[in-house]
């Protein structure tokens, strides 16, 4: 590869460069994406609410629906707002009344998308809530949130909720794939199956790990990308387990302190990782369950404030005690 062609690659967004422009483009949610284009089709789109975790579609969908229904003048009739950036009622108030009140031209309506929804304030939504109907005829909203049960029932009443999933193994797998043959990236399909897992189906995280890893390797590998996504191998969280339940305690803790503090990995994505392979173990059912009962109250503690390497190593105490 050129210098000219790695620093092309280094300049580029992936994200933004290979993000889908048509619906049948969306990867792993097609039953909502044809009920959009279905709505897009009979131009009779409702309020819209599009829940699930991050890097599945929501926002792309968003801008879809906004390209087919506006073509070149979509970036005029469409607005994003993230309201976890403002999370106050004058955001509602202001911005997205501005918007509301202005000339929408030769179209029936206009688009505003607010993102990260959940994040308002309840007096925020309730504001909002009025807004929606104050402006029912000339505005459509669409809110993209994590979780649907922080919105307001009055809104959640006044929207078509979709729900979009993680994307699948294998929906990604291609994605990347795709990816890495136009970019012109080596890669081994060990290394798509770490990006793979690190993304945890999220395909924003992927393509934006793709790229990195192919900026600080000549080849996409199992090694470079576990070194530039921050994550432990599935191997390093089964053996530090099974250290512990096999009762060697200090052996699980010595593990956990070289995932920590030599590899830099977080004791959260640790807590992570664990919860994704208890299933792995030759455990019998009921001590899966309380495995992830004891894995839900760390978590907890840990989002409370509690000290997170105290709360792995009680946790792997307890797996080696109970043996």
């Amino acid at each position: 590869m050129s210098d000219a062609d790695a620093n092309s690659r280094r300049d580029d967004i992936w994200v933004e460069k290979y993000r889908p422009q048509s619906f049948e483009d969306v990867a792993g949610q097609s039953d909502i994406t044809n009920q959009l284009s279905t709505y897009v089709e009979d131009n009779n789109l409702p309020n819209l609410m599009f829940s699930g975790p991050a890097g599945t579609g929501k926002t792309t969908s968003a801008e879809i629906i906004a390209k087919e229904v506006y073509g070149d003048d979509w970036s005029d009739n469409f607005v994003e707002l993230n309201a976890s950036d403002d999370r106050g009622i004058d955001v509602v108030r202001d911005r997205i009344k501005s918007f509301a009140r202005s000339s929408i031209g030769d179209y029936d309506h206009r688009l505003i998308f607010l993102d990260e929804a959940d994040s308002l304030t309840d007096d925020a939504q309730s504001a909002l809530r009025r807004t929606m109907e104050q402006f029912s005829n000339n505005v459509r909203f669409i809110l993209s949130c994590n979780y649907s049960s922080q919105i307001i029932d009055p809104i959640q009443s006044r929207c078509s909720l979709y729900r979009f999933t993680p994307l699948s193994d294998e929906s990604v797998a291609s994605r990347l794939e795709e990816i890495a043959d136009m970019e012109d990236v080596e890669y081994t399909e060990e290394g798509i199956d770490a990006l793979v897992y690190a993304s945890n189906g999220d395909m924003r995280r992927a393509v934006n790990s793709l790229q990195a890893a192919s900026s600080a390797s000549d080849v996409v590998d199992e090694d470079s990308v576990y070194q530039i996504t921050a994550t432990a191998r599935p191997d390093e969280i089964r053996n530090m387990i099974q250290s512990a339940l096999d009762g060697d305690y200090i052996d699980s803790r010595d593990q956990l302190t070289t995932l920590m503090f030599e590899r830099g990995i977080s004791g959260g994505d640790i807590l992570e990782q664990l919860h994704r392979l208890i299933w792995d173990f030759d455990l019998s059912d009921g001590v899966v369950v309380d495995l992830a009962d004891q894995i839900g109250e760390v978590d907890y503690r840990i989002r409370m404030g509690a000290d997170t390497q105290m709360q792995l190593q009680a946790l792997l105490a307890r797996l080696a005690k109970q043996q």
